[in-house]
């Protein structure tokens, strides 16, 4: 077994109240029948919500991507997902809280971008 699917198991039983949310829109192919998947192994990582057909990753990302550090790893994995060819996309906790209904627009137009490329 490959060694991240544990912890993307644990990742699904302990998502954050804004990964939930999101999924509430996102699954059982809710968002015009596009499938997603949830804390998703793909290369090194676990992605937060992979729509694997569209190759558009959504992350979520909360206070713990604000330091320089983080930052620079975000981008370096940004970089890395890039190359196996996903587009990716970032959404704050703060919005999927207060403006879900862009957030899904947002996402929409998205897939739609990858669907025409």
């Amino acid at each position: 077994m490959n060694k991240s699917i544990p912890q993307a198991r644990n990742l699904r039983r302990t998502q954050t109240s804004a990964e939930a949310k999101l999924w509430r829109v996102l699954r059982n192919r809710a968002l015009n029948d596009w499938k997603f998947r949830r804390q998703h192994p793909i290369d090194r990582f676990i992605i937060d919500f992979a729509c694997i057909e569209a190759g558009l990753i959504v992350e979520v990302d909360g206070a713990t991507h604000s330091t320089d550090a983080e930052i620079a790893r975000d981008a370096a994995r940004t970089e890395i997902l890039e190359s196996l060819g996903f587009a990716l996309l970032r959404i704050p906790n703060a919005d999927i809280h207060k403006h879900l209904e862009g957030v899904r627009e947002t996402i929409l137009a998205a897939l739609e971008r990858r669907e025409t490329v």
